[in-house]
């Protein structure tokens, strides 16, 4: 037999006024049984739909239809009892929407929401269906479900099922219906009417394909889904395989818990002892101490709680677990609204009994099933990052044997570069303790990251089917990553969609090794970008599709790269169902990538060589990288962001904390010609009075600035991002780089060549793609970094629907 039970992995809910929840909602289970009870005290007034008990009602306030959207004439209405849902007279013949009430028995499969703070737009709660008020309102990650913050414990276990666990399969994909939310413009697709609506919840919509119907409408749709316009970038779930027993969805999607509830320390230190009439604790009598006992996430919420009293010598827990004198326990064969199970605990040669309350709405939602026993053989895969880089296998193998002690065999894979192994256990148990003890292991001073990696039958995957992997930075634009990340969870695949702050790209590009065609698209500013294409570099030798295609939203501050390929400056806020889909239609460009090797040594005057001051080290660059007043403007504006990350949250305040420092730098002089000598192509270059030197792989610097210039000159040739060639260029100062920022000047043109060396006699600040750093003296090379990708004539013209950038797509 195998259980599926509904256990809503949604944290604690927030605390809210108790009189205004109960005012808003009612407990389904209370609903329910209003629901079932005898013909004789039921409402004459009945639907088609299964649960509802609906009664007529007196309007004091324009009112909706919840099943036609359209507005009820008159004073009369029709409301449920159970589940607010309002409605007309004539509606009620038509009406096909089960009760919520009803709603949990027709779930086949219970899966739970992940539940994160909600966005400022105006939504819906699905549970009590009204509207929903800001920071008090909770969105599952996954689907379209709102939620009031004490309405989430009464929801329905009914998210999208992303990912086959092995055990259960199933032969047709069929819609997944979430109701109401709707965009104000959306047609039914069977009767063509209008059925969104924004004053009420009303409408059904697939979370997978995107169409829409009425309430009354929804049914007559076919059953199969066929993913709509997006199929062919989507990942189905039936080519997605998990092991996900015993870890909850946010660990499976990778989602950070950043709802949860905690207590508030001064309260509950505070309610630790009892207070004596003069308003001071009483002392603690025969050395006993109370607690104050929470039975259940929802009565922490409602602050309900019960005292209990303990010896110093007593242990804690077990104390809290023991049920209350005037509680009466019944066992699991009576028909009671108490379910509970008993649990032997043995201490001290003794036997101690304790009552674990289980809920019976919970009870009443686990499903079984009668599978065939295959002895499948379970394979939990797990990415355990933050260890040290180029190592030994051996050497990896020891310190995960030694940090997290594994019992059982496991598989090991080794990514060097990134200092990351995946590791393949086939007890879910392992698995699980494995995942926790290396959130909290720390080597070398840093804390390992650990993933729940899930499995992508490439075979089952159709012929046109191209799947997107998306990385979003949350951390940039603002608020605009995250809504982002929220919104193509919901629009594609979870399991396709990472968030990169959490454990990097590396987790994206292990899942899709095996994918023999992909496009990658990140949502970032230029220094995400870069990221992204260094793992890749790193790992391609160990990809089925070496070359995937990399598309940009640009989130940063210049977007420099994303200028040059025509996505624009900047996301302004377009749907992203439209990026999605234009994404989809770009072609493909080609576009150069470089090496650089910084070898650190001390330089004498002559030129000489003489002791390595570090260990060389190599970075890859796609903008440009550049020595002097440039990057030190950019290691000023670094240091100051690291100082205060949260005030640097807009372009706007980004730029003008640029101009801040660049006015501080106006009157410096650093005379760079005399700190460097600069050899193109095996020949040295002579350098002018320069303070910095830039080296450009693309026609734009500083966000959108033309640094080269769009003069012809003979001697060199016209750049371009796959030319195989790097254009040098000098600027005298802060006040030049100003001129060119506003179109008034070019750069200083120096050289054109494909082979970089420079010698450098004193420490100088660089920076490569806008990440600075003081380089110690010694030398840098920079030369081209693989082959060239074939190219592909790109389109003219692809415009997202919002007057925004053109998206294309480069090959690396």
């Amino acid at each position: 037999l195998h259980a599926a039970e509904d256990m809503a992995d949604s944290g604690r809910p927030r605390p809210a006024d108790p009189d205004a929840a109960e005012s808003r909602t009612a407990s389904p289970l209370a609903g329910k049984k209003r629901a079932q009870q005898s013909p004789g005290l039921r409402s004459k007034y009945q639907s088609s739909a299964p649960g509802h008990c609906f009664k007529k009602v007196t309007l004091t306030k324009p009112t909706f239809c919840h099943s036609c959207s359209d507005f009820i004439w008159g004073i009369i209405g029709f409301l449920c009892e159970v589940c607010n849902f309002m409605c007309h007279e004539k509606c009620l013949k038509t009406l096909r929407k089960v009760c919520s009430s009803m709603t949990p028995s027709l779930v086949q499969v219970p899966v739970a929401h992940c539940f994160g703070p909600a966005g400022q737009k105006k939504r819906f709660c699905c549970v009590c269906r009204k509207q929903t008020e800001g920071s008090t309102a909770l969105r599952c990650e996954v689907c379209e479900l709102h939620v009031h913050a004490d309405c989430a414990i009464f929801t329905c276990a009914d998210c999208r099922s992303c990912h086959l666990d092995g055990i259960l399969e199933q032969d047709t994909f069929h819609h997944h219906w979430r109701e109401g939310n709707l965009a104000s413009a959306a047609r039914c697709e069977v009767c063509r009417r209008s059925c969104g609506s924004s004053d009420v919840l009303a409408g059904m919509r697939c979370e997978w394909c995107g169409i829409t119907s009425h309430a009354a409408c929804y049914l007559a749709v076919p059953a199969e889904c066929t993913l709509g316009r997006l199929r062919c970038m989507l990942l189905h779930p039936a080519c997605v395989r998990l092991d996900s027993r015993n870890f909850s969805k946010m660990h499976c999607y990778r989602i950070a818990e950043s709802c949860s509830h905690e207590l508030d320390d001064g309260d509950l230190s505070a309610a630790a002892a009892p207070a004596s009439k003069d308003g001071q604790p009483a002392a603690s009598e025969s050395g006993k101490q109370n607690l104050k006992v929470f039975d259940g996430d929802d009565a922490v919420k409602r602050g309900f709680f019960r005292l209990v009293s303990i010896t110093k010598n007593e242990e804690v827990v077990v104390r809290a677990l023991l049920p209350p004198k005037n509680l009466t326990h019944t066992h699991t064969h009576t028909h009671t609204h108490t379910h509970t199970k008993t649990v032997q605990n043995k201490k001290d040669g003794g036997v101690a009994s304790r009552c674990v309350q289980v809920s019976l709405r919970q009870m009443n939602q686990t499903r079984f099933y009668i599978v065939e026993n295959k002895n499948r053989a379970v394979r939990v895969e797990l990415l355990i990052g933050g260890l040290p880089p180029l190592l030994t296998t051996e050497k990896y193998t020891q310190l995960i044997e030694e940090h997290l002690a594994i019992k059982s065999e496991f598989f090991l894979c080794v990514c060097f570069r990134s200092g990351a192994v995946a590791l393949q256990i086939s007890c879910f148990a392992e698995a699980e303790r494995i995942y926790m003890l290396a959130k909290d292991t720390s080597i070398n001073n840093k804390t390992l990251t650990s993933l729940v990696i899930p499995g992508i039958t490439h075979n089952t995957l159709g012929e046109d089917v191209c799947p997107l992997l998306v990385f979003v930075n949350p951390k940039s634009g603002g608020l605009k990553g995250r809504e982002l990340l929220y919104g193509f969870r919901k629009l594609l695949n979870p399991h396709q969609v990472f968030d990169i702050m959490n454990g990097g790209p590396l987790a994206g590009l292990h899942t899709f090794r095996e994918v023999p065609r992909f496009r990658v698209l990140v949502c970032g500013g230029d220094g995400t970008v870069g990221w992204v294409l260094g793992v890749l570099e790193a790992v391609r030798h160990k990809l089925t599709c070496r070359e995937p295609p990399i598309g940009i939203i640009p989130l940063g501050t210049g977007n420099d790269l994303a200028r040059i390929l025509r996505w624009g400056p900047g996301y302004s806020g377009e749907d992203p169902y439209h990026i999605l889909v234009s994404v989809y239609e770009a072609d493909e460009v080609l576009m150069d990538r470089w090496t650089i090797l910084l070898d650190a040594q001390d330089v004498s005057e002559d030129g000489k060589d003489n002791d390595f001051l570090e260990p060389p080290k190599i970075v890859q660059m796609n903008n440009y990288f550049g020595l002097g007043i440039d990057a030190e403007l950019s290691l000023d504006f670094h240091l100051a962001r690291e100082d205060e990350p949260d005030k640097f949250t807009s372009r706007f305040h980004n730029k003008g904390v640029y101009v801040k420092v660049g006015l501080q730098k106006i009157s410096h002089t650093r005379s760079l010609h005399k700190e460097l000598q600069l050899h193109v192509d095996g020949q040295e270059v002579p350098l002018p009075n320069i303070e910095g030197l830039i080296f450009l792989n693309i026609p734009s610097w500083g966000s959108g600035a033309d640094l080269w210039g769009s003069e012809v000159d003979s001697r060199y040739e016209k750049p371009s991002i796959d030319d195989g060639l790097l254009e040098v260029v000098g600027v005298t100062g802060v006040v030049h780089m100003g001129q060119v920022q506003s179109g008034f000047r070019s750069g200083i043109r120096i050289a054109q060549g494909n082979y970089i060396r420079l010698t450098l006699r004193k420490p100088i600040p660089v920076q490569v793609d806008g990440e600075p750093w003081i380089q110690p003296p010694g030398h840098i090379i920079i030369s081209a970094a693989g082959p060239k990708v074939h190219s592909v004539c790109p389109r003219t013209a692809s415009v997202l629907p919002e007057p925004d950038p053109q998206w294309y797509f480069y090959a690396v």
